[in-house]
């Protein structure tokens, strides 16, 4: 585990000015991200390369400020780069490339890959007999909405892929509504999952770290979006 970002983080959010920001798509993730790499993660700009770290898929690729920011209080990137996301000559863009974001492990932004892409890591590690490594995968409610998304969700729990954790963003974007809620879908396909406040803390760490042997883990963080 490192040091809190909590003090530098509205700063650096600060320091990205482009246009269509997508403000609260970036601002409904900052909780989430900031728990998992101060307090969950096992990954450092050191370690990003090494076989057993943990993987981080940014699926909600849209609005991509806040895993700017806080790849860049770790150390991932000088947060010099900050001021140009967007820009043309930026490699910051408005949707995160994993060739010119240090600590990006996918490219993202078209909805739906994020998932798929997980399973298929977690297929991969099991391959090498890579047993340690987690793999988390950001996705927004509005995913949900993709095929590609279900079929994940419906592959994973009965293969029992424990190394897959999910956190779904519930800030009721998504344009049709399901019988009994998110957490139902995840739980009819044997997922292990668990419904929190996507703004506190303490409730999402201890979400996150809930043990679910056998199974993979899904973790519905319920936001209000706000503006940067």
């Amino acid at each position: 585990m490192t040091t809190d970002m909590a003090p530098d983080l509205d700063r650096l959010m600060t320091l990205m000015t482009g246009d269509e920001k997508h403000g609260p798509a970036a601002t409904s993730t900052l909780d989430v991200l900031r728990v998992l790499y101060d307090r969950v993660l096992r990954v450092t700009p050191q370690t990003s390369d090494a076989a057993d770290r943990d993987r981080f898929l940014l699926s909600k690729g849209h609005g991509p400020m806040a895993y700017y920011a806080v790849l860049a209080a770790k150390g991932f990137f000088p947060e010099d780069l900050l001021a140009g996301f967007g820009s043309y000559d930026s490699p910051l863009g408005h949707h995160p490339d994993r060739l010119l974001v240090p600590g990006a492990e996918i490219g993202s932004g078209s909805l739906g890959h994020g998932l798929p892409l997980g399973v298929g890591t977690v297929l991969g590690l099991r391959a090498q007999r890579l047993t340690r490594p987690r793999v988390w995968v950001l996705i927004g409610d509005a995913e949900l909405d993709e095929g590609s998304v279900h079929e994940a969700i419906a592959y994973a729990g009965p293969a029992g892929l424990e190394q897959l954790h999910t956190v779904v963003i519930d800030n009721a974007s998504a344009r049709y509504g399901r019988p009994g809620g998110i957490a139902a879908r995840f739980e009819a396909a044997e997922w292990s999952i668990r419904s929190v406040d996507g703004r506190d803390h303490e409730e999402l760490y201890a979400a996150f770290t809930a043990p679910h042997p056998g199974r993979p883990h899904a973790v519905v963080a319920r936001v209000e979006p706000k503006n940067p």
